[in-house]
């Protein structure tokens, strides 16, 4: 259900860090933050999206210097309930067009985007204006990170539209895919004990990497590295995602 916190108001804050999701796991938190503290390069870095903090906290902890944005309040009272969550500032808002003032603390060094949340964007009209708003924040030299997802159009069957992505006794997930609008909508239905069924589901606009480097062209950036993740395995045709990092160019 959405609301003023979009579609991860109390419901959705409260249970999100119990996910058994790999991106919980140390050793995939523990590689996101290293690249991202080498490619902050000792500055300031900005995360869209910043949600209960599962990068940012860990991030500041490095001593880099982290300012958030995110529209669910939700979010960040759980983040700031976490230890050190105060550490990170945050600016309460759509990340699209959100701007956080530069001139006490100067421009960034690093923005970063993680786990496809460019997707939560549903235009390509917003994916753009993001792109731009993040190249205003960046001091020149600096760097934005996309982590998102490779669509998965291979895996729909001839005539359908529709991707499952989970499924156990008491959970279903799947996706349902519009080809002519890149429109995509994540389904969650959960039964719980009492046999009672409950059903959510959250929009998003699945984007190419080639559509992502024309963004980023637009803005005034170049590509600079894309791997498959943040081991930094080369990029591949078979990859499921990619973390792309685009530079906004010093002259």
């Amino acid at each position: 259900m959405i609301d003023e916190d979009g579609y991860f108001g109390e419901r959705v804050a409260e249970q999100y860090d119990q996910s058994s999701s790999p991106l919980f796991q140390n050793d995939v938190i523990e590689s996101t933050v290293s690249v991202l503290t080498e490619l902050a390069n000792g500055g300031r870095a900005l995360e869209l999206g910043v949600g209960t903090g599962r990068i940012a906290l860990p991030l500041a902890r490095r001593g880099v210097p982290v300012h958030g944005i995110e529209l669910s309040r939700a979010m960040v009272a759980r983040m700031r309930a976490k230890p050190g969550g105060d550490a990170v500032a945050v600016s309460i808002g759509d990340f699209a067009t959100t701007t956080v003032d530069t001139k006490a603390d100067g421009a960034f060094s690093l923005a970063y985007l993680v786990y496809n949340t460019i997707m939560n964007l549903t235009s390509q009209k917003a994916q753009v204006a993001c792109f731009r708003n993040v190249a205003e924040h960046l001091e020149p030299g600096g760097c934005f990170v996309v982590e998102v997802m490779v669509p998965e159009l291979r895996k729909l069957p001839a005539g359908q539209n529709i991707v499952p992505f989970h499924t156990s006794p008491t959970r279903w997930a799947y996706s349902v895919y519009d080809v002519t609008t890149q429109a995509m909508t994540c389904h969650y239905i959960e039964v719980s004990d009492e046999g009672r069924g409950e059903h959510r589901e959250v929009p998003f606009r699945y984007v190419w990497p080639a559509e992502l480097d024309l963004m980023a062209r637009l803005a005034g950036l170049r590509l600079r590295d894309r791997w498959e993740g943040w081991t930094r395995k080369p990029f591949a045709e078979d990859s499921a995602q990619h973390v792309s990092v685009w530079e906004k160019p010093i002259s």
